[in-house]
């Protein structure tokens, strides 16, 4: 990013993606979700579900500027400890947020109609439920248009279910409502192309001189063993005119070094 654009982080929490027992699907979409939008994602992090393992992630993140998406662990069972972890990491306590409240208030009449409990807010299972509107002090609710019952923003940091039904949605929703000033403020391109019978080793410097000449510009490598003739994916990323050009830079110094463009 630009040094205007904050970085853009994910943080995924939850025992059951450390275990194998889920896959993360939440990396994918935001990238796709950040890239419709002339963005890019700087870092992902995986966390246990406990509580001083969240504690000190966000205790780390919100010391920053970052956009930080989270993943996983709002629900209101006892492996569910991110809103208590966010409230500690900020200093402040946990309370029923008002609209968070009548969002699930409404989400009980609901469900009551559908034959699916009652809508008498002192009974236990709604009691339990409104503990999934206590949100760190100062905290924005974050709509969730699946079932009603909110996520919460604070801090640049967007807290979201788990569940890619209720995140996606919600990832989106902040991303234009919240963040739109920063959509496509930074035009950037990616180039790449294969190059065969040259090692990394050889073509190192010519890399390390490419972001040497332009500094925004990135350059990456990544060599396919193993999968028949030897290759490697050579390529640059950053502003269209300065990544041409390194580009350009690039492949002549490939041909002068005795790369091979062709299979």
């Amino acid at each position: 990013m630009t040094q205007d654009i904050p970085r853009i982080r994910l943080i995924l929490i939850g025992d059951e993606i450390l275990s194998g027992r889920r896959q993360d699907k939440h990396m994918a979409h935001l990238i796709q979700l950040l890239g419709e939008r002339g963005l890019q994602l700087s870092g992902v992090e995986i966390v246990s579900d406990a509580q001083e393992d969240i504690v000190a992630v966000l205790s780390r993140s919100f010391a920053t500027r970052d956009i930080v998406f989270c993943c996983g662990g709002i629900g209101a069972t006892p492996d569910d400890r991110t809103r208590q972890a966010a409230a500690e990491a900020l200093g402040v306590k946990l309370v029923l947020h008002p609209e968070a409240e009548r969002l699930i208030t409404e989400r009980c009449a609901d469900m009551a109609r559908e034959g699916r409990g009652t809508a008498d807010m002192s009974h236990p299972e709604n009691q339990q439920r409104l503990e999934m509107g206590k949100f760190p002090v100062g905290s924005d609710i974050v709509p969730n248009p699946y079932n009603k019952i909110p996520g919460f923003f604070i801090r640049d940091h967007t807290f979201m279910p788990g569940f890619p039904v209720m995140a996606w949605p919600m990832m989106e929703w902040t991303l234009d409502k919240r963040y739109s000033s920063l959509h496509h403020r930074v035009d950037r391109v990616e180039h790449s192309f294969v190059v065969f019978e040259m090692p990394e080793s050889r073509i190192t410097p010519a890399l390390e001189e490419l972001e040497r000449r332009w500094p925004g510009v990135r350059a990456f490598s990544l060599p396919s063993l193993g999968q028949g003739r030897p290759r490697i994916d050579l390529g640059v990323k950053g502003e269209p005119e300065a990544a041409a050009m390194a580009l350009s830079f690039l492949r002549s110094e490939v041909l002068r070094l005795g790369g091979e463009l062709n299979p």
